[in-house]
């Protein structure tokens, strides 16, 4: 990720001066957010990786048709056109996706993971992934965006549409509800 929001702003510049080398970068930079996104908006490593591609491949036609709506950063403009990807790949495949298999919860891949670290949060990964599943979809979403992908407030009102204190309400509430899934354990 870029260091500030400074880089960023730079890079964005660039990007939407058709600069083909800063486009690499940021596919550099943002691919494996959006992928783990998608990932857990689809529950599906192929599919996520599809849709990575083609969200990088419909802001670059909008860059170059000019069709780029001023949004306040690219990563914001990354995640708004992924969520809507994610939205349309639900819609023409009309099945909900659970982050369960018949083997329990899904693996989500990450190789830079030591295996250590990974065999100690397991057992605590596999109780919320089974709670997320059990979340409002709206909930879920603004949990992923904020915590596991790391959003700032700004960034996920502008992904979802919604005001700054929209997202705040939202969180307070989705966390409050987890937590007393997590409780009821």
């Amino acid at each position: 990720m870029p260091a500030g929001g400074l880089s960023e702003k730079i890079l964005y510049t660039k990007i939407k001066r058709r600069d083909q080398e800063a486009f690499l970068k940021a596919y550099d930079l943002y691919a494996d957010d959006i992928y783990r996104f998608l990932y857990f908006k689809v529950g599906n490593e192929e599919e996520a990786r599809d849709l990575v591609s083609a969200t990088f491949l419909k802001v670059w036609n909008y860059i170059q048709d000019n069709n780029l709506k001023d949004y306040k950063t690219l990563k914001a403009l990354l995640y708004k056109v992924a969520r809507n990807l994610a939205i349309d790949h639900f819609r023409t495949k009309k099945e909900q996706v659970s982050l369960e298999t018949e083997n329990g919860p899904r693996e989500i891949p990450d190789p830079a993971e030591d295996l250590l670290r990974r065999a100690e949060i397991a057992a605590d990964f596999a109780l919320v992934l089974k709670k997320m599943n059990e979340l409002k979809d709206e909930y879920r979403e603004a949990i992923i965006l904020r915590y596991i992908n790391e959003l700032s407030i700004g960034e996920v009102a502008e992904v979802m549409d919604k005001s700054r204190g929209n997202v705040r309400v939202l969180l307070y509430r989705a966390l409050k509800a987890l937590r007393e899934m997590m409780e009821e354990k």
